[in-house]
């Protein structure tokens, strides 16, 4: 069964500013995590990206990272 729920997973990458400190990297996981908890996320903050395993839309977890206080856009490529 797990193999099939990590079919339905995207693979995202996120341009995420305003990160700059540790606790803002913590914050963006938080965030992810609120919208799908099974989410794997990678933060590189020194490049301001976000590496997301998700079930979520794009859209949604970048709407939820602006509300956050941050500015999150979708990377294709």
């Amino acid at each position: 069964m797990e193999a099939r729920m990590d079919e339905t997973r995207t693979d995202l990458l996120m341009r995420v500013e305003g990160m700059t400190c540790d606790g803002c990297a913590a914050a963006v996981t938080r965030t992810v995590k609120r919208i799908d908890p099974a989410a794997d996320v990678q933060v590189d903050r020194d490049a301001g990206r976000v590496a997301i395993r998700t079930d979520a839309q794009a859209l949604t977890l970048a709407e939820a990272l602006t509300k956050a206080g941050y500015t999150a856009t979708a990377m294709t490529g």
